[in-house]
């Protein structure tokens, strides 16, 4: 071989090394997450309620994280930017499928939305019904003996022939029986009903359990008709602020006032907002999209509390330390409850 030849063998044989390098960093997958900040979108477009469109000049904007399976060049631009985190696969999916992953954040994130219709609706004072279904199974654990029968997305609606009104009444009947006691469930699957029988397992302490992950499936009637369409987004984190447009639109009340106003934190039946992830990507979503207001859940910080707190931080405390370094001039406001973050609202300027 001539010496120009093996020249040009020798670039073509870097540039393709070079070219299977770059393909391998960009698209091999790993067996990990990476988390950045997502979008802060305008509610408006999310909430429907007939007669009462939303007049306001402001807006209230849902925040979320951006979330992708990690590639050797995501992974170390993760590693160099603060903001952004990595994840195991097994903290982010608990070891579902993505399929199965995608099917539970979709049941969280309905679950969020009925009870964000009926605090709202309660609160404007508007007729409004609920009929508590059952609970969602949204993932079986290994040592549970349901683990061959009950199935992601299953719905429980009677244990021993008895059905309860809200998770937390399935929760204490079941915890008061014994482990290793049988438990007859009833459930249902694609429309029909089932039962199965088998022992309860030991949870925390002493506590029996059937072993699973779970949320509430309720039907939601309104007398006003309300749409709620999520899109693409999952999960419960949405509650607090799909409540604040929604009662927004059906009481009248302006209480954006011209304001962007972002947030984040889960909404039970009594209109309490409870802690989330990844509050630090979403302040930043936020203040990349211009709101100068973000709702941040709030707890009491305790020791016992930030050992298993992330980044050893409250919710509230995580978020005003990301927005004094990378959302100057946007106020971080603590909230317990939806009439909290009202009461702000309506007293603020």
């Amino acid at each position: 071989m001539k010496r120009q030849d093996r020249k040009v063998a020798r670039w073509i044989g870097i540039a393709l090394a070079a070219v299977l390098f770059i393909a391998w960093a960009l698209l091999w997958p790993l067996n990990s997450y990476v988390e950045a900040p997502g979008s802060a979108s305008n509610l408006r477009s999310f909430v429907q309620v007939k007669g009462h469109p939303d007049k306001g000049k402001g807006s209230f904007m849902i925040t979320s994280v951006a979330l992708q399976q990690a590639r050797p060049a995501t992974y170390v631009m993760a590693k160099l930017v603060p903001y952004m985190s990595i994840e195991s696969a097994d903290d982010v999916t608990g070891g579902q499928n993505s399929a199965t992953f995608d099917r539970v954040q979709k049941f969280y994130m309905q679950s969020s939305i009925n009870e964000a219709i009926a605090v709202a609706y309660q609160a404007a004072h508007q007729p409004v019904s609920k009929k508590y279904l059952g609970i969602y199974v949204l993932q079986v654990q290994p040592n549970s003996q349901f683990k061959r029968a009950l199935q992601v997305g299953d719905t429980i609606t009677k244990v021993n022939g008895r059905h309860f009104n809200t998770a937390q009444g399935y929760q204490k009947y079941i915890g008061r029986q014994k482990v290793g006691s049988p438990l007859t469930v009833t459930y249902q699957r694609d429309g029909k009903t089932r039962t199965t029988t088998h022992k309860l397992v030991k949870l925390t302490g002493s506590r029996a359990g059937i072993g699973i992950m779970l949320t509430n499936n309720m039907k939601v009637t309104t007398e006003t008709p309300v749409k709620v369409n999520p899109g693409q987004l999952g999960g419960p984190s949405g509650g607090l602020m799909f409540t604040l447009q929604i009662y927004q639109q059906i009481s009248g009340h302006d209480l954006q006032k011209g304001r962007k106003i972002a947030g984040t934190g889960t909404i039970d039946a009594d209109g309490q907002v409870g802690e989330i992830g990844g509050i630090d990507k979403k302040v930043i979503a936020a203040h990349r999209a211009g709101a100068t207001i973000f709702f941040a859940p709030y707890v009491k910080p305790t020791k016992l509390l930030l050992k298993y707190e992330e980044g050893h931080q409250t919710n509230y405390q995580l978020a005003k330390k990301t927005a004094k370094k990378y959302a100057p001039g946007m106020k971080v406001v603590p909230v317990t409850s939806f009439d909290q973050a009202v009461h702000y609202l309506e007293t603020s300027k």
